[in-house]
C-alpha cells in the first residue's frame, strides 16, 4: 500500500511540472527563432542574400519545434521512471536536481540554432 501511495506521489510531482516544463519550451523556442531571425538578417544576409524568412519557413519551423516539444516530452516522461527507479531514497533533493538538470538542457537545445548561425559566420565570412 505505502509503495502505491509513494507512486502516486511521485506521479503527482511530475505532472504538476510539466506545465511549467512545456511553457519553458514555448518560451525558449519563441526567443530561439527570433534570435536566429535577427542573427540571420544581421550576419548572413549581408554576405548571402538567400537567407530569408518567410511564412512557409515561419510554418515549417513551427510544425519542427512542434515534433521537438512531443519528443522531449518523451524524455521528460523518462525523468519520472529514473526518479522512480534510481532514487531509493525519495530524495526529493535528487529529483529537483534530476528535474532541473533536464528543464534546463531541454531550454538550451533550441538555442543550437542560433548558435549555429554565428558559427556559420565565422566559418564561411569572416
Amino acid at each position: 500500500m505505502m509503495k502505491i501511495l509513494k507512486n502516486n506521489n511521485l506521479r503527482k510531482w511530475w505532472f504538476k511540472r510539466r506545465a511549467k516544463y512545456n511553457i519553458g519550451l514555448l518560451i525558449s523556442g519563441f526567443i530561439s527563432f527570433n534570435l536566429y531571425w535577427f542573427l540571420g538578417e544581421l550576419l548572413i544576409f549581408p554576405h548571402d542574400e538567400s537567407f530569408d524568412v518567410t511564412l512557409f519557413t515561419i510554418f515549417f519551423q513551427s510544425i519542427a519545434y512542434f515534433v521537438f516539444i512531443l519528443i522531449v516530452n518523451v524524455f521528460y516522461t523518462f525523468g519520472y521512471f529514473v526518479d522512480k527507479y534510481f532514487n531509493k531514497n525519495n530524495s526529493e533533493e535528487f529529483r529537483v536536481k534530476l528535474f532541473n538538470s533536464g528543464f534546463g538542457v531541454s531550454m538550451f537545445i533550441p538555442f543550437l540554432i542560433p548558435i549555429l548561425i554565428v558559427v556559420q559566420y565565422f566559418i564561411e565570412y569572416y
